[in-house]
């Protein structure tokens, strides 16, 4: 007598399925988003420090008990040490002077940061010595802890993942779909500068310059869930999705600094349209321009490769949509004959 194991029906299966994959995006949205704030703290962070260097040598030994918290650069005064700050190069600096220190900040560049700052500098101060602060490059005042620039990553991805999205489930292909998502990130860009800068006034920059880094990260992400879904099909959309979104998002140190984060989760989230999109919107809004290079190219790079896949993916469709239609008019010769 045979025994054989009852197997779950199919509809059983795909219930067992749902379930196991709902855990698991639930599992990595949560190491994606809670993690990286749940290990929060500085590593190797640019800070400078100015002032005769036999009055600097005692701070920066303190500093340097902070093991690959601090990445120290020596200035020789307090104005070179404000013109690093504005210049993007460190995001603070700790003046020795005969007077007593004063520590330079840019809540502009990261809140957290410039508070991380005080209580460290303050700190590592001889007891009873004051420290001054100055905020160099100071948040705007409508956003004084940056959160309203913070929270603009997301709908920004949203946007780009719409984007790349719709123009797919329109049927639209190569150049048309080029020039779609193009259109979309100008209008998106000039939007987006309208609502923070000109009505919400947490943008203080060039506005055409703001519209643009706002665009451009738009087209980044638009193009690249596009690409993907010209080159593999529907299924490129939540691979787009999800690399823009469930990973960019969390990684783009937006809401911190990218020194802040755990390695390397930093340095990847600056190659990702959110993380590059967020530093190239502070430089242009808050620094007049400073190091914009990196970002540029970043978001420039993406933006080309999603959109030479969109192309690609309309020249691919043409052999086997004219081989489609070619078929049934053999068929058709065949039956005549």
């Amino acid at each position: 007598m045979s025994t054989s194991v009852a197997t779950p029906p199919p509809q059983g299966r795909r219930m067992v399925a749902v379930a196991i994959l709902v855990s698991a995006l639930a599992a990595i949205a949560l190491w994606a988003f809670a993690w990286p704030n749940a290990r929060t703290a500085p590593r190797d962070l640019p800070l400078g420090v100015a002032g005769p260097a036999s009055a600097t040598a005692p701070l920066q030994s303190r500093l340097a008990e902070h093991k690959g918290a601090f990445e120290i650069h020596r200035y020789a005064d307090e104005a070179a040490a404000r013109d690093a700050i504005e210049d993007r190069a460190v995001y603070g600096a700790v003046v020795v002077t005969p007077r007593g220190t004063k520590l330079l900040t840019a809540s502009a560049a990261s809140p957290l940061v410039a508070q991380l700052l005080e209580q460290s500098v303050a700190g590592q101060a001889p007891k009873g010595a004051e420290v001054t602060t100055t905020d160099v490059v100071a948040a705007p005042a409508n956003d004084p802890r940056g959160s309203a620039l913070g929270a603009s990553v997301l709908p920004l991805a949203l946007a780009g993942v719409a984007a790349g999205a719709i123009v797919t489930m329109l049927g639209l292909r190569g150049v048309r779909a080029a020039a779609s998502l193009v259109l979309a990130a100008a209008l998106v860009g000039v939007v987006a500068a309208a609502v923070t800068h000109s009505w919400l006034g947490v943008l203080t920059g060039n506005w055409w310059a703001e519209a643009g880094a706002l665009g451009l990260s738009t087209l980044a992400m638009g193009a690249t869930v596009a690409g993907c879904a010209a080159l593999i099909g529907p299924a490129g959309i939540g691979v787009g999705a999800l690399t823009m979104v469930l990973l960019g998002n969390p990684f783009s140190g937006v809401t911190s600094a990218p020194r802040m984060l755990p390695e390397p989760l930093g340095f990847i989230g600056q190659l990702l349209p959110p993380g590059a999109g967020g530093t190239l919107l502070r430089s242009v809004s808050f620094f007049d321009g400073a190091r914009v290079t990196g970002p540029l190219v970043t978001l420039a790079l993406w933006a080309l490769l999603g959109l030479t896949a969109v192309l690609l993916g309309a020249l691919r469709r043409r052999p086997a949509a004219a081989a489609r239609d070619e078929a049934p008019a053999a068929r058709e010769e065949v039956r005549v004959a």
